[in-house]
């Protein structure tokens, strides 16, 4: 049978007259296996024109065309290129793909030969080079195409991608790749990739772009991982920071809006961060709003988003403002004691029901968020005074957590100074520093108005300052010489009051000297207990000692 030669370009043409009959078979058409199973394939069809996938031995592909005067059949062996023949087996409309790639001239390609001769060339580039239609076939193609290299790209084998090729007084950016069988260079063809060098700068620039926004992202990204932090982080072993951490998981697995209260440092967005780490939605980041920062004016614009056009300097897609962005997260409000009275009022309907509108938009949009709002304001009192609203504190705060000062957990001190010493040498590439033991007990001394915050600091100061490999007290005194008092007001039973009849005992008569002595210093410096232990010219120790009610260990 003919057509099972070894021949890969073997071909042959059909012709049916109207009524069906053949008029002409050459090639591999002679063979009336072929045209049989042609035939049955074609008469399945309900089309004019098309491409036909033929399975069986050998695999056939058939291109037709009908006219009121004949049928046109060009049939080929298929065997050796079964992933046109899967091609057009899959894609009923195949020859339309061709007609694209071979007409558009931006996708169309001019094919030569081994001798560097056309053997195809696009109408769209006929008429550009001026030439008649069939005219250049057969031609060497420097002699069709000014400044082409079609030519070596045949003798090399090498393509070249991205070159510039002027043309008819237009600059385009070409691509010209050899066509090989069995390792051996049989053509070439070429294609035009772009109109000209200044889409490749546009298109360049738009890459330098994107990369410049996915590096932003990344760090954004990385940052935000630095930032999340569960129970692990919050560092201690008090009664305090046990109870917080069990208050936190209970608290974290709800919906429910939680309002957290404490002093400056005392890791209040620490505690937000461990709230959402263990809720359901952990697995978006957690949006976060400094409240205090917002300027009114710009308020709806930020938490709302906008429109495209809604204002001038508006973005052209407009923009997600933070209650959208945090869709299925968490919304932390940082500072929410600090905000603003009108905007209070623009937060009440969105906090209820999770419904709010765009800048310059007309159609109601709704976010699903968890609030965890933040504060070291004492609310009664600003509420008292009409700094905020009562109905605002009852929207986010449906359950409140309270961090605990440093001052009530002077037991932690010691492992947070560690931690701080392990992140300090890790962030640094230096090995930790050791900690000289008289370190603590003074540290346990000191008031700490700014918290953990503040011990941080601290540390880290004496940690640079330190020329050997442990830390000691006069570190921390050269560098802070003393860390400020938090003035408090003296408390109640520490008020004067007369004093009550002596038993006859000496020791007796000096104890209640001691307690008269230290309630009068107290009053005089207003709860500093610093200043009292210095007038007095007793160790702070013994001052905290004798205020619990404990007596002094004998010297």
């Amino acid at each position: 049978m003919q057509t099972k030669n070894s021949d890969p370009f073997a071909f042959g043409v059909l012709v049916l007259d109207p009524r069906g009959e053949v008029t002409c078979a050459t090639g591999f058409a002679r063979d009336e296996a072929v045209r049989q199973r042609v035939l049955e394939r074609y008469h399945h069809e309900d089309r004019r024109r098309g491409m036909l996938a033929i399975d069986g031995d050998p695999k056939l592909i058939a291109s037709f065309r009908s006219s009121e005067d004949a049928t046109l059949f060009f049939i080929q062996d298929a065997t050796s290129k079964s992933t046109l023949f899967d091609f057009v087996t899959n894609v009923d409309f195949a020859h339309l793909v061709f007609d694209y790639f071979l007409n558009n001239p931006y996708e169309s390609v001019v094919v030569v030969d081994d001798q560097a001769r056309v053997r195809y060339i696009p109408p769209v580039h006929e008429r550009f080079f001026g030439i008649e239609h069939g005219e250049a076939v057969g031609k060497k193609v420097t002699d069709v195409i000014e400044n082409t290299n079609l030519h070596e790209v045949v003798r090399t084998g090498k393509a070249e991608i991205g070159k510039l090729q002027e043309m008819g007084g237009v600059t385009r950016v070409v691509a010209r790749i050899p066509l090989t069988d069995n390792g051996k260079t049989v053509g070439a063809l070429g294609r035009v990739m772009f109109k000209g060098p200044e889409t490749v700068l546009e298109l360049s620039k738009e890459v330098v772009k994107l990369r410049s926004e996915v590096e932003f992202y990344r760090s954004e990204l990385t940052g935000l991982k630095r930032r999340t932090f569960g129970l692990d982080k919050m560092v201690g072993n008090s009664d305090a920071i046990r109870q917080l951490k069990a208050d936190i998981s209970k608290v974290a697995p709800l919906s429910v809006p939680v309002l957290i209260i404490g002093e400056s440092g005392t890791g209040k967005e620490l505690a937000a961060h461990a709230i959402h780490s263990l809720s359901r939605r952990s697995e978006n980041p957690m949006v976060f709003v400094n409240a205090a920062a917002l300027p009114a004016s710009l308020v709806e614009s930020e938490l709302f988003g906008y429109e495209a056009g809604a204002f001038t300097g508006a973005e052209k897609k407009g923009r997600k403002g933070k209650f959208e962005l945090a869709d299925q997260s968490s919304l932390f409000f940082d500072e929410v004691g600090d905000m603003p009275a009108e905007v209070q009022v623009k937060l009440l309907r969105v906090l209820q029901d999770g419904i709010f509108e765009r800048v310059g938009g007309d159609r109601p949009r709704h976010s699903d968020f968890r609030l965890i709002s933040a504060t070291n304001r004492n609310f009664q009192e600003m509420i008292a005074n009409a700094e905020f609203r009562l109905d605002l504190y009852y929207r986010i705060s449906g359950v409140t957590i309270r961090m605990p000062s440093l001052r009530e957990r002077p037991e932690d001190i010691p492992e947070l100074v560690q931690s701080f010493l392990v992140a300090f040498a890790e962030r640094h590439r230096t090995s930790v520093k050791g900690v000289d033991a008289r370190v603590y007990a003074y540290l346990k001394e000191l008031p700490w108005p700014g918290n953990v915050r503040q011990l941080l600091h601290e540390v880290e100061k004496a940690a640079i300052f330190c020329d050997g490999p442990e830390i000691t007290l006069d570190n921390f005194r050269l560098m802070s010489h003393e860390v400020p008092e938090r003035p408090a007001a003296p408390p109640a039973e520490f008020a004067p009051k007369a004093p009550a009849p002596a038993s006859g005992r000496i020791q007796d008569a000096i104890e209640e000297m001691e307690k008269t002595m230290i309630r009068e210093a107290m009053v005089r410096h207003k709860g500093n207990k610093k200043k009292v232990a210095e007038e007095l010219g007793i160790s702070r120790a013994y001052l905290y000692k004798k205020l619990s009610g404990e007596e002094p260990e004998p010297a």
